[in-house]
């Protein structure tokens, strides 16, 4: 691992276990692009005025020559996301999913349209 990984948690105490799966999975993402300069992920909890669980929001921020790739995995209807460790796993297939997508960019694997 050639670069630095941050994890913050808003609204809820720091998890060891947690961070350390956020720490493994941010490592795996060195497969899809070997150039990365710095991961930065954010877990909020939710607000606290809910009836119900509710659900995580998990943000990643990768650093990649000549881009920054944001994902953000925002609260919505999917109840499986008031499992924090659930949200992070979404959270990072995102992540590797576009990250994959701006190296192909890079590499110019991608087809271009052919002109007219």
């Amino acid at each position: 691992m050639a670069f630095p990984i941050q994890v913050t948690f808003r609204g809820m105490d720091p998890s060891a276990a947690l961070e350390q799966r956020i720490r493994e999975k941010a490592e795996r993402l060195e497969r899809f692009d070997e150039r990365i300069l710095g991961v930065d992920v954010v877990v909020q909890a939710p607000h606290r005025h809910h009836l119900k669980g509710g659900v995580y929001e998990v943000r990643i921020d990768l650093s990649v020559p000549g881009a920054e790739i944001v994902v953000t995995r925002e609260p919505g209807k999917d109840h499986a996301h008031e499992d924090p460790f659930v949200a992070a796993r979404d959270a990072f297939a995102a992540a590797q999913r576009r990250l994959r997508h701006h190296a192909e960019q890079q590499r110019s694997f991608v087809k271009a349209r052919p002109e007219a």
